[in-house]
């Protein structure tokens, strides 16, 4: 007696070479056009690098041909030395290095835990509130800037007079009052909210059977979690922070107490230095290129797989 023979199954087929060929095609058209755009946007990166180093007339020469973007003519430092006679530059560093590093600390800690809260506990009224903190992303900050100036110098505050700890009113001209208005912002609760609405609940559900506190909750679970969340809120924390010019003009009439970009009108007199100009901006903003670099892989994979899911 003889069994009936069954075929034998056989592996997929690969892709034939034409369809390899095609592929490496689009992966090289990709990559080229991606290549393309890169190099676009970094042209005004490079043009005030390469300007930094070179006097005005050269600069006003150049900017019409490929020169502008190239290391030619009469290089020198002189331009750096310039913006440290002009400016107290690391003063200025100084300070907005201390108020975007409170802004974007406390805010993590803050922003955080009002997401936890509107993402993970259940509470009356959680969708109203949550509601409302979006409803504020419409509201420009320009208009509500004076009103904002006005309260903040009726706030109490306490102040050094002689070795003497007094109590006035008035945050004008003053760290915190670069500081505090910041903190909170809803763009970050709402990043942070969804986030945390990706971790399982049921990693909530164990922690509080084994007795654990919702704030428990949040430091040891979902916190250690959400890296990449954390990661693109201070990105996106640092770079408003570190750019303020509006606010800072308004409330700080000291100079020992402006940040960077409020540094930039001191340029801008009778005559224009752009060679000094380029100097203080490729100084300011090697900063915020470090930042980047620093956290850009978190960042990415942040938005990529939960940062803005619904």
């Amino acid at each position: 007696m003889t069994s009936a023979s069954t075929p034998a199954t056989r592996a997929p087929a690969g892709p034939t070479r034409s369809e390899r060929a095609v592929r490496r095609r689009r992966a090289v058209f990709l990559y080229v056009a991606l290549g393309g755009i890169a190099i676009f946007f970094l042209f005004p990166l490079v043009f005030m690098f390469v300007s930094s180093f070179k006097p005005d007339s050269q600069i006003l020469r150049d900017v019409s041909s490929v020169a502008a973007f190239l290391p030619v003519g009469d290089i020198s430092l002189e331009n750096y030395s310039g913006v440290f006679e002009r400016v107290p530059v690391v003063r200025f560093l100084l300070n907005s290095v201390f108020v975007t590093v409170a802004i974007v600390g406390l805010g993590l800690i803050v922003n955080s835990m009002a997401g936890f809260a509107l993402s993970r506990m259940r509470w009356r009224g959680r969708n109203l509130v949550f509601s409302v903190v979006i409803a504020t992303l419409i509201v420009p900050f320009e208009t509500i800037a004076v009103p904002m100036v006005f309260w903040v110098s009726k706030l109490p505050t306490l102040v050094m007079e002689g070795g003497v700890l007094k109590y006035d009113f008035g945050w004008l001209n003053s760290y915190h009052v670069q500081i505090i208005p910041f903190i909170a912002n809803a763009f970050s609760i709402f990043l942070f909210a969804q986030y945390f609405s990706t971790i399982p609940k049921s990693l909530d559900e164990a922690a509080r059977i084994d007795g654990a506190g919702w704030f428990t909750i949040y430091r040891r679970i979902v916190a250690p979690l959400a890296g990449p969340a954390f990661a693109t809120v201070a990105i996106l924390t640092f770079l408003p922070a570190w750019n303020q010019y509006l606010w800072p003009l308004m409330v700080v009439q000291q100079e020992e107490l402006r940040p960077v970009m409020v540094g930039m009108q001191y340029f801008f007199q009778l005559n224009t230095a752009w060679g000094e100009v380029m100097a203080y901006t490729s100084l300011i903003t090697l900063p915020v290129l470090i930042v980047f670099l620093s956290f850009q892989r978190a960042f990415v994979s942040s938005v990529a797989a939960s940062g803005v899911k619904g």
